[in-house]
C-alpha cells in the first residue's frame, strides 16, 4: 500500500472546464490540475474535439485529469489516444482492476455515506494514488453542490484525500483546518454557470487555500 505524501502544501484542482479561456485563467492563478469530464449525463461534459482545445491551451506543469463514470473501457482507450490525460479519476462503480487497466496514475472517488470505510477503501484500491472524497447523491455523480459530515474521514488514511463536495471560497478554510487534506476538488463552488467558471471566484478560492499554506509554515 502507498504511504501518504508528507502535505508541503495543498494541492488543487478545479473540475468541468468546458470553455478555454477558464481553463487558462484557472493556470494562470496557480491552480495544480484543471479536470475535464468525459461523461454525457454531467452539464460539464466535454467531447474530444473540446477537451483538445483546452489542453492545447495549458502551460506546462498543470495536471490534466479525465473524469469517467462506469465508461466503457474501448472509449476510455479513445479519449487516451486523442487527449493528453495524466490522470484519471474514476466516480463510478469502477473496481480496482477496471481502475488500474489502462496503465496510468488514477484516483478514485468515494461517495460519502454511512458506513463507508476508507482504510478498507484504501486497501481495496491500493494502486490508486488518492482518494477523492465526495458527497453521497443517487441522482448525480459530483458537481452537485452538496458537501457532507467531515468528521467522517478518518485522521489516518492510508492513501492521500483529495475533499470535494459543496466546497467553496467561504468554507474551504474550515475545511483545510478540520480535514487538513493533501488536495481539494472544487467544481460548481467557483461557477457563474454550469461549465462555466467565475474568475474571481476561482481567484478567491485561490487565495483562501494560499493564506492557509502560508499560515501553516509562519
Amino acid at each position: 500500500m502507498k504511504l501518504p505524501i508528507p502535505n508541503m502544501r495543498t494541492r488543487v484542482k478545479i473540475c468541468g472546464f468546458t470553455r478555454c479561456e477558464d481553463a487558462s485563467a484557472a493556470a494562470r492563478l496557480g491552480v495544480d490540475a484543471i479536470g475535464l469530464v468525459f461523461y454525457p449525463p454531467s452539464p460539464r461534459h466535454v467531447d474530444i474535439r473540446q477537451a483538445q482545445a483546452i489542453v492545447q491551451g495549458l502551460p506546462p506543469f498543470v495536471t490534466v485529469v479525465g473524469l469517467f463514470v462506469d465508461e466503457e473501457p474501448w472509449r476510455i482507450r479513445e479519449i487516451l489516444e486523442r487527449v493528453r490525460i495524466d490522470l484519471l479519476q474514476f466516480h463510478g462503480d469502477e473496481n480496482p482492476d477496471g481502475c488500474a487497466i489502462f496503465g496510468r496514475s488514477y484516483i478514485k472517488a468515494v461517495r460519502m455515506k454511512a458506513g463507508v470505510d476508507l482504510t478498507k477503501l484504501a486497501s481495496d484500491y491500493s494502486t490508486a494514488s488518492g482518494l477523492l472524497l465526495d458527497a453521497d447523491d443517487p441522482q448525480a455523480k459530483g458537481g452537485t453542490g452538496t458537501g457532507f459530515d467531515w468528521a467522517m474521514i478518518p485522521p489516518d488514511c492510508p492513501l492521500p484525500v483529495i475533499l470535494a463536495g459543496g466546497l467553496k471560497p467561504a468554507n474551504v478554510g474550515g475545511a483545510l483546518r478540520q480535514v487538513g487534506p493533501y488536495g481539494l476538488d472544487v467544481s460548481s463552488g467557483v461557477e457563474a454557470a454550469k461549465g462555466v467558471k467565475d474568475k474571481d471566484k476561482m481567484a478567491a478560492f485561490i487565495k483562501e487555500v494560499q493564506d492557509f499554506d502560508h499560515a501553516k509554515f509562519d
